[in-house]
C-alpha cells in the first residue's frame, strides 16, 4: 500500500481501530487471495516428516508464504484504492481439492491521519 501522508509503511490491524490514529475515509473491503499446493517433491519430504513426527516444517513455510503473498496482495488492493491502512485485516482458507488451498486474507480500506 502506497503510503499516505508521513508513513513508512501501511499499517494493517485485526482491530477496528489504530491507536493515535482517527479514520478519515473508509474506501470498502479488500482482499488478496492465493491458491497453493506441493510439490511431488515436497509431499514426498512432508510424508518423511510426518512419519517421524514433530513439527512439519516444509508445511509450516508453505502456510506462512501463502498468508504473506495473500496479506501483499490485499495490501496492494488497498493502495490502488488510495488508502494507508487496513483495519478488521482476517485470513481464511479452503481446500478446493486435495492437496491444493486457497488463502484469502481480507479487511476493510481506509485513511488514516494523526489524531
Amino acid at each position: 500500500m502506497s503510503p499516505v501522508h508521513q508513513y513508512e509503511t501501511p499499517y494493517a490491524t485485526t482491530g477496528l481501530e489504530i491507536p493515535g490514529y482517527r479514520v478519515t475515509r473508509t474506501l470498502g473491503v479488500v482482499r488478496g487471495i492465493t491458491v497453493r499446493s506441493r510439490s511431488v517433491v515436497g509431499r514426498i519430504g512432508v510424508g518423511l516428516q510426518a512419519f517421524f513426527g514433530g513439527n512439519i516444517t516444509l508445511l509450516v513455510n508453505l502456510c506462512e508464504q501463502a498468508r504473506a503473498d495473500a496479506f501483499q496482495i490485499m495490501i496492494s488492493h488497498g493502495a490502488e484504492l488510495g488508502g494507508n491502512a487496513v483495519i478488521g485485516l482476517r485470513y481464511d482458507a479452503t481446500e478446493l481439492m486435495p492437496g491444493i488451498t486457497e488463502v484469502l486474507c481480507y479487511g476493510t480500506a481506509v485513511v488514516i491521519e494523526p489524531v
